[in-house]
This record gives C-alpha cells, structure tokens and sequence, in this order.
C-alpha cells in the first residue's frame, strides 16, 4: 500500500500544479473571447494591439491604425485591454548614443 502511495502523491501534485491552472487559464480565455465587442481594445496572442471595429461570425475586424484594418479569428485574441491601460512600449534608442568622452588619441587618426 506505501509503495502506492508515493506516485499518487505525485500525481495529485501534479494535476493542482500544472493541469488545474492551464485549465483555468484556458477557461478565461475562451470568455475573453467570446465576450469581446465592437469598440474594446485588444491584444492578440502576436501582441498586436487594435479596436475591435466589427465581429463576423469567428472573425474579428480590428483597426490597428486609423483607417486601417486587418482581420483576425477570435482564437488570436489573449486580452481585453483596459481604455487607461497604457500600451507596452520600450523607449531604448534604436542606437547607441555617441560618446562624446573619448580622447582623440586613438589609433588610426592623425592630429
């Protein structure tokens, strides 16, 4: 009987650890996704953010710019994003600021 009870253990474990919260995960979404209406802001699973413009049947028409649209299945959408909830940009320089400490004695340059 011990010998037993050490791979239930495991098993249930497990299912509480990992099984459970995907499925809850899952659950959340699929509501996401068919709650979702003209007007709300949205991530897809890309990271794509738009407003919803219009929804036909499994297909979402999402404005990503003004005027401009593209079409998604509902599948692609992971979040509803709050109106006040600012997008998740970075602001690093796209290059490396110049360094403007280096001494003009390097090699390769005449005075």
């Amino acid at each position: 009987m011990e010998t037993l009870l050490l791979p239930i253990l495991l098993l249930v474990v497990f299912y509480f650890l990992l099984i459970r919260p995907q499925q809850k995960q899952r659950r959340d979404i699929a509501q996401v996704q068919s709650t979702v209406a003209p007007g709300a802001r949205i991530m897809t699973s890309a990271g794509l953010i738009g407003t919803v413009v219009a929804i036909e049947g499994d297909e979402v028409v999402l404005e990503v710019a003004p005027g401009v649209t593209n079409r998604y299945v509902r599948r692609a959408i992971v979040r509803v994003l709050d109106d006040g909830q600012p997008e998740q940009t970075t602001n690093e320089p796209a290059t490396r600021p110049v360094d403007d400490t280096a001494d003009d004695n390097t090699p390769g340059t005449s005075a």
